[in-house]
Formats: C-alpha cells, sequence, structure tokens
C-alpha cells in the first residue's frame, strides 16, 4: 500500500494525476466511483481529460432516500458535470441491479480502478465494521456512526437510512487498482486503522492491505496519526 500525504489541494492533484493517467492509456477504463464531500475536489480537476469511453460503476447507494438525497445524485452532479462521462455509460445501485451487479462488473473486464473514500469507522462503500472479506454487492444495514456522518445531507441523523446497498469488499478489492482519498482530522484514526489494523480485523478498510496496488492520498490532517 502506497501512501501519498500532501497539504489538501496537493493530494487532490495528485489523486486526479492518477486518474488522469489511466485514462490516457486506457480511455475505456472501468471505474468504481464512490460519493461524498470528499470526492468533489478531486471531480472539478479532471475536466481536462475525456471520460467519453469511460464506464462507471457506482460503489454505494442509499435505499429509500430521497431523489435529491441520492448518492447517484451526488456523482450525476460532481463528476458528470465536472467531465463528459456519459450517462448511458454509468451503472448505478439499486434494488433492481443489486442481483446482477456483480455479473455486470464481470462482464464489463472488471473494475480497473474503484475511487474510494474512507468513513468515520473506517467502512469503505457501505462495507460496516465486522464485514467479511469475502462479500459481494448486497444489502447492508448502516451503523450509527455511518448514519451521523450524513447528517450534513439529511439534516439530522434520525433522517438518513437504515440501510444502504453497497460493492461487497472482494468486489472492491477484486479491482486492479485502488485509490483512497482522505481529506480532514476526523479520518486520521481511520486512516491509522486502515494502514495499520490487522488485514483480517473487523476494520473494513483494513482490508485494502491485500491487493497488490493500492494508494492513500491523505492530506496532512487526516495523516496526523501515521
Amino acid at each position: 500500500m502506497k501512501t501519498v500525504i500532501r497539504e489538501t489541494d496537493q493530494m487532490y492533484d495528485a489523486a486526479a494525476e492518477h486518474i488522469r493517467s489511466l485514462l490516457q492509456a486506457k480511455p475505456d477504463a472501468i471505474l468504481a466511483v464512490a460519493a461524498g464531500r470528499t470526492m468533489l475536489p478531486l471531480w472539478k480537476r479532471l475536466g481536462d481529460v475525456s471520460f467519453a469511453k469511460a464506464r462507471l460503476f457506482q460503489v454505494a447507494e442509499f435505499i429509500g432516500a430521497p431523489e435529491k438525497k441520492t448518492l447517484r445524485r451526488m456523482t450525476e452532479e460532481g463528476l458528470l458535470a465536472c467531465t463528459d462521462l456519459k450517462p448511458e455509460n454509468c451503472s448505478w445501485l439499486s434494488e433492481e441491479t443489486l442481483a446482477g451487479y456483480d455479473a455486470m462488473i464481470d462482464e464489463a473486464g472488471g473494475l480497473d480502478l474503484a475511487i474510494l473514500g474512507i468513513g468515520d469507522n473506517a467502512h469503505i462503500g457501505f462495507n460496516e465494521p465486522a464485514t467479511q472479506y469475502d462479500t459481494r454487492s448486497r444489502k447492508q444495514k448502516l451503523t450509527n456512526p455511518t448514519r451521523a456522518q450524513y447528517t450534513w445531507l439529511f439534516g439530522d441523523a434520525e433522517s438518513v437510512p437504515e440501510y444502504g446497498l453497497t460493492m461487497g469488499i472482494h468486489t472492491l478489492v477484486d479491482a486492479r487498482q485502488v485509490m483512497v482519498l482522505a481529506s480532514g482530522e476526523e479520518k486520521a484514526k481511520p486512516v491509522f486503522d486502515m494502514l495499520y489494523a490487522r488485514d483480517d480485523s473487523i476494520i473494513p478498510a483494513a482490508f485494502l492491505q491485500l491487493p497488490p496496488d493500492v494508494t492513500v492520498y491523505a492530506d496532512t490532517d487526516a495523516a496526523k496519526k501515521l
């Protein structure tokens, strides 16, 4: 696992260059994309590279969220608005697509790059603590810390849906490359746990110690415990 630590702007610049280099080498790359506030500064840096041939698979989604507060909408208003990624090349997680989601990824040729954030409790996607390594895309009950993390979107934790859909741990670590973005002091402990917890522990992000090509992009606040 490679760790890139920079001031916030430079961290995002480095992460954007990672994606830019992949798309220049493989314009039709298959991307797994997480949504959240951490991602918007990244998308804003990628308007100079073409996503026209790329394909997107959504990493996670809420069940029962109002349309304006879905992670899909966040990605549409972020990545799709900032780049030339085509809507018809996007596959969205839903209760209708869930059963065949991993098969769709396999049929597309597998994930070239998974672009992830990390939760305050070290979840990746919506894979909560104690998720097993061999999990595939599925429905997941959200923990209270995860729901609290989304109060900025829903107004209060009680309004955050109780369940989500997520790519599984095994789905994510099967990607040929994985990158994780972490910004802010609240991410310092989960970043530390991701890097140093046992890879068979209850820490979901610690399973990212296993794949051969994982890069963590952390700003100096998120790296304070390293």
